[in-house]
Formats: C-alpha cells, structure tokens, sequence
C-alpha cells in the first residue's frame, strides 16, 4: 500500500493533491525550484525537496531530479498532477524501473493516447467518431500550408504532444497557416518538449464538450458524466460547467460508451478524460483523450460526490473503483471560473507581480445551499512568476440548477479580492452576466464572437448605476461622518451628514437629495427614483456588503483621489459624490492626454524576447511580424498596426522585458 506521495509538479494541483493525500493518513514530498521556495505546495507538504532553477525545463520536467527527490525521501508513489511529466512516456517507464508506482495510467495507455495521431488511429478503429485531417507529421512550413490547403480552411495547427492549449493554432489562410505552423512548433518544444506537428479540420461554431473516465486494473472502466469547456480563449479553457446544458440523455449516453470504448481499446485504468467536439447537431467528434487528472476535475467531483484523486490513489493501489456505471448520479450543477494572473485589459497578456491582496470568497456550504470551492496554490503577499502557467485559482460553485449555480458564481466573483497584479475577475463577472452564458447558447467561439475588439470593462447601465451611486454615496457620508466623530465640532453639521449632491459615474450624473443616519443612507433621485442603504462597511475596507431596498450585494471599494473606485460584476468605475458648486466648477478642469506611443512598439507583457524579426532601415507593413515575446510558456507575435519604416531596434533575441518597455521605434 502507498504510504508517501511525491507530487512531481507546483501550484494549486500539487496543493489539491496534497489535501486528498492528508485525508487518506498518506505523508506527502513537495518539489520546488528557485522560483518557488515560499510556495503553498511546499508549506503544505510534510517534506520538500529543491530540484534546480526557475525555469521548468531546469527543474520540473528534469526527470533525473525527480528520481533523485524520490530516493531523497523514500516516497513508494508520484502524482504527477497535469502538465510538465504527467503524460510523458519516459517519466512512467522510469518510476516503473526504480519500482515507485505512478499513480496515472499504465504507460502504453499515455503512449497510445498521449499523441495525438496515434489516438485519432485507435479511436478510428475502435469505432469513435474522429475529426477529418492529416494524420501523418508536419515536416515544415511549406507542406503545413499545402496540407491545410488540401483539407479546406480553416484548420487547427496542433502540437502532437500538446494539452492545456499550449501549441495550437486556428489558420483561416496560407499566411496564418505558415505563421501558426512556426509559432506550434515553437511552444510545443518548450513546453513538452516535443516539436511535432499535425493539421485536422476546425469544426466551426463547435462546442468543446469532455467525457470523464474512470478505470481501475481490473478491468472495470466507467464514466462519469460530461462537461462543457466551450468558454474558451486562444484555445485555452476560462470557464466550465458540469454538466453540459446542450446535450440530452441520448448524446450523454453515446459519448460515454465510446469514451469507455476506447478506454478499454488501450487498456486504461486511472482518471482520463476524453475531449470531443461537438457540433450544433449534437455529432461529436473525437480530439484527444488527457491521460490525466483534467485543471477542471473539481466540477465532476461536484456533481458526483466522487474525489478523483482519491480514485486515483485506490486505482494505484491495485484495488478496485468503489463504484460502477449503475451508481454514477448527477447531482445539481457545477461552475469552475479560472482565475488568471493576465490583464484583460491588455489583450489578456500575462501579469506578474506580488499578491498585495488575496482573498477568496468564503469556502464550503452556505447558508443558502450553494457550494462554494477555491483551489489555489498561492496566498496573499506571494509572486506570481513569469515560469509558470498564469493559473492563480480555480474558483468553483455548485447550485441545485444551473441558474442558481451562475448566480453563485457571479456572487462568489463579487466577494473575490486580489491586488498587485493583472488578473481577469472583471472578465469572469462579465460572462457570467452575459445573457448568451446564461441561456447556455455558447460555442468555442463564445469569447472572440461577444468580445471581438477585446475586454475594455463593463459598462454600468442605469440601474447599475444608480447602484453604484448609492454605494458611493454611502461610502462618502460614512467617511465624512467619521471625520466629524473624530473632530467633534461638525457633528451635526448639515451639509456633512446629507443635503444636495451631484452623484458622477460613467456616462451618468445624477442630482440627488440625501438624508444620513445611523449607517444609513436614504437617497432621492431628481427623477423620483428612491433607494435606501444600509452596511456595516467602514472606511479603510477593501470589501462591503451594501444592502440596496433589501437586496444585498458584495461590491469591492478604494477611497481614490477623486471619489470611489468601486468594482462589481465586471464594473470597475470611478464614482464622485459633489456638492453642487463643486460639481459646477469640476467642469472646468483640464482632461490629461496620453502619452503618444503611435512611433514606438511597446512589449505588452513581462517576457523574453525570442526573435527579433526586422532590422534598422526596414520598411514593414501593416500587420507584418517585428518580434516574439514569450512569458508563461505562450508564445506572443507582435505586429505592425501601420506600414512604416524602422527607426531603431532596442533589443535583441534572450533579453528580458518588463511591462511598456520599448523594444523599436519607428519614423
């Protein structure tokens, strides 16, 4: 039996792991690289071993150096989490030589599966359904373009050992085909290590819809429901859902059995999960199967009851899964919002930084029969570093239907704190208030459709607004109280304590009459409109629960030089409380101008610069590329918004860039 487990990975998987392990009385073994010494994963292990420097293909994916940690501390089993070694082949082969038991399927199972033509092959011969394409490697540019040609634009670019959205591109055109090609290669070689490349039909308007497999070594292979990761952005998973509200019982039930099918084709045992597509027709096809615990586990433990990971431990073990087919029941409905350390703002680019506020929602189950869950591996106070996947928590939510379960979310979303860095909060809010989310009409192509000129914030509508006004408006009352309190020679001062106001926010302003007592405040509109606040916030809190005409509302709040910076469901807006002389004279004031970067090209993100694809002298074109930057395993390509002629390159090829850093300028 196992009784010390080696967690060969980081962050919030390695910390889950480590919690399932606690429960089962199994000692667990931390790794960590230079990057990491202060991480939760560590604090949270019984022992912790250093395996080498920041960078992953240094530490985290250095096998050796994790065998060594494994003799280090006599740990008999690896959880390898999802990513770095957890689908490599060699890692299970090697375990299996030094006698440590992987807990993960046997290793023909991650062969087969873990490259994608080979699976598409298998999956084909035992009769699933699979997505037209090139099966064979992509030896170049030039033959990327003429296959992509051949099986029709557009098509997906993928790395064959690639997962988590990591080496993929959609190509619409020859030239996008070529550039994609590249950049595949590129991301798939230094985040698995494996370059190769193949090309298959993108099935337009899909839905990315998965199948959970559990299998033990027995025999025994069932699933356990699906769920939807339609939410997507640049092939990478932002929001999902157990179960899937586009599928009925017949397609649930078809896609189960073939997914059970070709585990049992491969000899699966272990958590796996198999992806499919599907289209508005309910066909699905097959893509790949993760022979892996998927980031998005949590929503299927959700719903079933069922703790995958300590399946996983029972499978290593040798014993059988503690259920079958006939016991699976799907139970209410599950959110996950992925929260990620980028800036939505700024093309969702990576952000990196110290945490100067980090706190989650409250966790468990909650007076109002909604579950609340937070997986994380960070904490407030610590970096977030530019090595590693932007992933800062999976925040999760379970309601009795799907409704319930969004409103949980967008809740749980509002009471959700984090400072210091870049992340995307606003956007979460954002989707979830976005009426196609919540009639459940989505596809892969949900974001780009809703958000084609990117994420600029939500706009209060009037309702909102009023809100917020009065949110701000008993921020100033309480603030301005206090300080009298404080004085004691304005106590009751009327103008202090209520009177005439101008209330600013947005594209609204809105003359209002304003009576305060006793934490709380009564507002009159100047079109008749009434609303009455209470809240036991105090000035100085980052955080406030404001009870609006009896609906209570979590909203964040910061004292800012001209009023109340105040964020709520994807809002993020300055709101100004006046007199009205001062409302008056306000109109007055000069508006700032930006500083012009037309001529320059900024590095958007902290990275490092891969190729520097033009020189002094040159004259590009709109939309040519001029340079690659790479931070958090991403590969970005920055173009030319204009033709122009290079002035001045400032930087060359390995060098790292913070945030706005000039890399050229231009005539």
């Amino acid at each position: 039996m196992i009784t010390k487990i080696l967690i060969a990975n980081r962050g919030e998987i390695a910390a889950r792991v480590i919690r399932t392990a606690k429960k089962l009385g199994i000692a667990t073994v931390a790794v960590y690289s230079d990057a990491d010494r202060e991480a939760m994963h560590v604090k949270l292990a019984d022992e912790a071993v250093h395996i080498g420097p920041a960078p992953s293909a240094e530490s985290y994916l250095v096998i050796d150096r994790i065998i060594d940690a494994i003799k280090q501390t006599g740990a008999d089993a690896v959880h390898p989490g999802y990513g770095f070694l957890s689908e490599n082949r060699a890692f299970a082969e090697r375990l299996q030589q030094e006698g440590v038991i992987f807990i993960g399927p046997p290793v023909g199972a991650i062969e087969a599966m873990g490259d994608k033509i080979t699976s598409k092959k298998i999956a084909a011969e035992a009769g699933v359904s699979t997505v037209p394409g090139h099966m064979g490697l992509i030896a170049d540019a030039d033959e990327a373009v003429k296959i992509s040609g051949e099986i029709g634009y557009p098509v997906m670019i993928k790395a064959s050992a690639g997962g988590g959205g990591k080496g993929m591109r959609i190509a619409w055109n020859d030239a996008e085909a070529r550039e994609g090609f590249q950049s595949s290669k590129n991301e798939a070689k230094n985040s698995f290590g494996d370059d190769r490349i193949f090309i298959e039909k993108f099935v337009d308007q899909p839905r990315h819809i998965e199948i959970q497999v559990l299998g033990d070594q027995h025999g025994n292979v069932i699933y356990l429901g699906e769920r939807e990761c339609s939410i997507q952005r640049r092939n990478q998973k932002v929001v999902e859902e157990a179960p899937s509200s586009f599928l009925d019982e017949t397609t649930r039930k078809a896609m189960g059995e073939q997914a059970v099918r070709l585990a049992r084709a491969v000899g699966y045992f272990s958590a796996g999960t198999v992806e499919f597509i599907v289209d508005g027709n309910r066909h699905f096809y097959f893509l790949e199967m993760n022979t892996r615990l998927q980031v998005e586990h949590p929503v299927t433990e959700l719903i079933t009851g069922i703790d995958l990971v300590e399946e996983m431990i029972r499978v290593a073990n040798g014993q059988p899964l503690s259920l079958k087919q006939a016991d699976v029941r799907l139970n209410g409905w599950a959110i996950e919002s992925r929260l990620y350390a980028e800036d939505p703002y700024r093309g969702f680019l990576p952000s990196i930084g110290r945490l100067s506020r980090y706190r989650p929602p409250v966790e468990g189950h909650l007076p109002d029969g909604t579950i609340v869950r937070n997986d994380t591996g960070v904490y407030e106070g610590g970096e977030i570093s530019m090595y590693y996947d932007p992933m800062i928590a999976k925040l999760c939510t379970w309601a009795p239907s799907r409704t319930e379960a969004i409103e949980a979310m967008a809740n749980a979303l509002d009471e959700f704190q984090v400072d210091g860095i870049g992340h995307n909060l606003p956007f979460l809010s954002a989707v979830m208030a976005h009426p196609r989310f919540y009639s459940g009409n989505i596809t892969t192509a949900f974001i780009g459709e809703e958000w084609p000129d990117g994420f600029h914030g939500v706009e209060a509508d009037s309702d909102q607004s009023r809100l917020l006004t009065t949110v701000a408006t008993f921020a100033q009352l309480t603030d301005e109280s206090r300080k009298t309190r404080i004085s004691g020679t304005l106590a009751n001062h009327p103008r202090r304590l209520g009177g005439e106001y101008v209330a600013t926010g947005g594209k609204y302003y809105w003359p209002i009459a304003v009576t305060y007592e006793n934490n709380s405040v009564d507002i009159s509109f100047d079109d008749g409109v009434s609303h009455i606040v209470s809240s036991d916030w105090k000035p100085g809190a980052s955080h406030g629960r404001f009870t609006v005409n009896g609906q209570t509302f979590g909203i964040k709040i910061a004292k800012s030089s001209t009023g109340w910076r105040l964020r709520w469901r994807g809002i993020d807006m300055i709101y100004q409380v006046m007199t009205p002389r001062v409302f008056e004279l306000s109109q007055f004031m000069p508006v700032k101008k930006a500083a012009d970067t037309s001529k320059q090209l900024l590095c958007p993100m902290p990275g490092v610069i891969t190729q520097v694809l033009v020189k002094e002298g040159d004259d590009v074109e709109a939309g040519q590329s001029l340079a690659t930057v790479e931070a958090m395993k991403m590969e970005n390509v920055l173009k030319a918004e204009r033709k122009s002629v290079v002035k001045s390159v400032l930087v060359s090829a390995g060098q790292s860039l913070a945030v706005d850093e000039v890399i050229m300028e231009f005539e």
